[in-house]
């Protein structure tokens, strides 16, 4: 005789279930050739680089690039964005990528209260929590910055593990993304003084225990959500990567999602133990943009944004004793490497012209909203929920109503939007 299962333990089985889409996800392809040219350049610059930083500025700056590398390599094999994951939540409702998000961030807030409730540091660093004011730049900040990586076809971690993959049109919002955050420190003056509140931690409020609780009952609650979403809408399914089998994927396949995030977690939070600060991206590309500024004759030293505590001294060292600079730098150097281990590894060439004005223009929207929210989808977004910070929260709500904003102007670049029917989105 067969038992009927109960309602509780059919509801249980229904929430551990893969949640449907369409059709089924195709298999993924297989993987090409590795790159021998690429990954002998990407793999001795990585060598060399890590050499010196390690003899010239000591252990600390060489872990700091070591997780860079690392966190590229994450990025890359598990191919984790931010950018895509909004645009099909929002366009088709598939919310894959929103919940490798959530445990992406809860596993990083699970460490962060670990490392910050005990204050264990390496390196003689106190690690510290990344919380942000509470007002209108935040707001409009991640508003603007998530029109942006519409525009521009990624975030700032996805900026750079595509630039390093060899994805000529990312080099363009790179280039963009530099600017925008460069325009923004020369302009501070203009910003600065927007009304604002206090940053709020709830550890400070309920202690990190209490700061864990609620962050990883939020998260779970949004998985749900997102989970029930999906199953109303029926997506197409996410694309398959090209992947080799077995033992191999290790190295030249694709990742799952869930472990992209763990390893992002993880590797997020050697950042956080070995610097004091939470892994951040967009502060070196102001630094960066300033510094050419200085080599063609400039005096970004004398703007107001430098003489801020933390800038002027930033400023004042070298890049390559930057603790941002050193793992934006590693993320590159990483995702070429994995890229030309994976065969993937190309120049794109014949970028049109209006996917390169978007790439520029995504670019420049996303660094001038950056400066504005205090942080990107990592600084502000990630590190900020991960600290138990509101900041984060509000970022991310922010980020979802512009990136429905950045999808109705995708087309008039000729960029496309995840469609109900598409076999896969």
């Amino acid at each position: 005789m067969t038992i009927a299962p109960s309602p509780r333990a059919a509801k249980t089985a229904a929430l551990l279930s893969s949640p449907p889409t369409s059709v089924p996800q195709p298999p993924a392809p297989p993987a090409p050739p590795v790159r021998r040219g690429p990954l002998a350049v990407s793999g001795l610059l990585a060598a060399a680089l890590t050499a010196y930083v390690w003899s010239a500025h000591g252990a600390k700056p060489g872990v700091l690039l070591l997780l860079g590398l690392g966190l590229g390599i994450a990025l890359f094999h598990s191919r984790f964005g931010f950018t895509s994951a909004w645009r099909q939540l929002i366009a088709v409702g598939n919310g894959t990528g929103l919940r490798a998000h959530t445990l992406l961030l809860g596993t990083t807030a699970t460490l962060f209260a670990l490392l910050i409730g005990t204050g264990t540091g390496l390196f003689g660093s106190v690690p510290a929590p990344s919380a942000g004011p509470l007002g209108v730049g935040l707001l409009i900040g991640s508003f603007v910055f998530a029109v942006g990586m519409q525009l521009g076809g990624a975030c700032a971690s996805g900026t750079l593990f595509a630039v390093g993959s060899g994805q000529t049109s990312i080099l363009l919002t790179l280039g963009g993304f530099i600017g925008g955050a460069t325009l923004a420190a020369w302009q501070f003056d203009l910003w600065k003084d927007l009304p604002a509140l206090k940053p709020v931690v709830m550890a400070d409020h309920i202690g990190w225990f209490g700061s864990w609780a609620v962050t990883i009952l939020v998260l779970a609650a949004v998985a749900v959500v997102s989970r029930r979403v999906q199953a109303r809408r029926n997506p197409p399914p996410l694309g398959a990567v090209p992947s080799a089998r077995g033992a191999a994927r290790a190295l030249r396949g694709s990742w799952p999602l869930a472990v992209g995030a763990l390893a992002l977690a993880v590797l997020g939070a050697g950042v956080l133990l070995v610097s004091g600060g939470a892994w951040g991206i967009t502060s070196a590309f102001s630094l960066w943009g300033s510094e050419l500024v200085g080599a063609l004759g400039g005096h970004p030293e004398g703007w107001s944004w430098w003489q801020r505590p933390g800038n002027k001294e930033m400023l004042a060292g070298s890049v390559l004793a930057d603790k941002t600079s050193l793992t934006d730098i590693g993320i590159m150097i990483g995702a070429a490497v994995a890229a030309a281990l994976g065969g993937t590894w190309a120049l794109h060439r014949g970028v049109p012209w209006r996917t390169a004005v978007a790439a520029v223009l995504g670019g420049v929207l996303m660094g001038i909203g950056a400066r504005l929210a205090g942080g990107c989808n990592i600084g502000a977004y990630l590190a900020g929920i991960a600290s138990g910070s509101l900041h984060g929260w509000i970022w991310g709500a922010c980020a979802l109503l512009g990136t429905w904003a950045g999808l109705k102007l995708r087309p008039l670049f000729r960029l496309g939007n995840p469609k109900p029917g598409d076999g896969v989105c």
